[in-house]
C-alpha cells in the first residue's frame, strides 16, 4: 500500500478478488451507464490488465478505482518493443468526486507503471483534466489507431515512449464495444 501525499487516511492498493463487487458499484456508480463495469469486468477475465488499483480510505472503503490495459504495437520496428498501457477507466464514487482522490490514484499508479517498465500511456477523456498528469494530445497524434483528435492523448513514461514513435497499435478487444 502506498500512502497518497495531500488526501488523508489514503492508501493505494492492487485490486484482490474480494474487491470486484464493490469496483463494479463504483463504477455503476459513477458512469452513465454499466460499460465501464462490463469493460472492466472483461479485461480482467480475458488477461488485459496490466494494472488494477483501488483507493481505500482509513476505514478501509474503497473510494475510487484506476485500470491500465495493454495495448499492442502493431507496426514493425523498433515501436514493436514499446510497452504501452492504456488508462481506462479512472472512477470515484460521486459524492466523493473532486476532492482529489482521482488524481492520487492516477499519479500513484502512473509511478507504479513506470516502475513495471511501462513506456508509454494512452487515455481518451476530457481533455481540460489528463494534460495535469502530462498526458499530451500532439504526442498522441504519432500513436495510429482506433481514437484521434484532442481527448486522445499520450504520456510517455520513458524516453523510449516518445523517442520510438510514430507507432500504430491495437486495444484490447473489449474496447470494441466503445469504437
Amino acid at each position: 500500500m502506498t500512502n497518497a501525499a495531500g488526501t488523508p487516511n489514503l492508501t493505494f492498493r492492487d485490486v484482490t478478488s474480494e474487491d470486484e463487487a464493490v469496483v463494479k458499484d463504483l463504477l455503476e456508480a459513477a458512469f452513465p451507464s454499466d460499460m465501464e463495469a462490463r469493460l472492466v469486468h472483461k479485461l480482467r477475465h480475458c488477461g488485459a490488465l496490466v494494472l488494477e488499483q483501488v483507493a481505500v480510505d482509513g476505514q478501509g472503503d474503497v473510494q475510487g478505482h484506476v485500470a491500465y490495459s495493454r495495448v499492442t504495437p502493431a507496426a514493425i520496428g523498433r515501436a514493436q518493443g514499446l510497452q504501452v498501457a492504456c488508462l481506462a477507466p479512472v472512477a470515484v464514487w460521486p459524492d466523493r468526486q473532486r476532492t482529489g482522490i482521482g488524481s492520487a490514484l492516477i499519479t500513484a499508479s502512473l509511478q507504479k507503471l513506470k516502475g513495471l517498465g511501462e513506456d508509454l500511456v494512452l487515455v481518451l477523456g476530457y481533455p481540460g483534466y489528463y494534460p495535469r498528469f502530462g498526458f499530451d494530445p500532439v504526442l498522441a497524434r504519432k500513436v495510429q489507431g482506433p481514437y484521434a483528435g484532442d481527448a486522445f492523448m499520450a504520456l510517455a513514461l520513458t524516453e523510449a515512449g516518445s523517442r520510438d514513435l510514430p507507432i500504430e497499435v491495437a486495444f484490447a478487444t473489449p474496447f470494441e464495444e466503445f469504437e
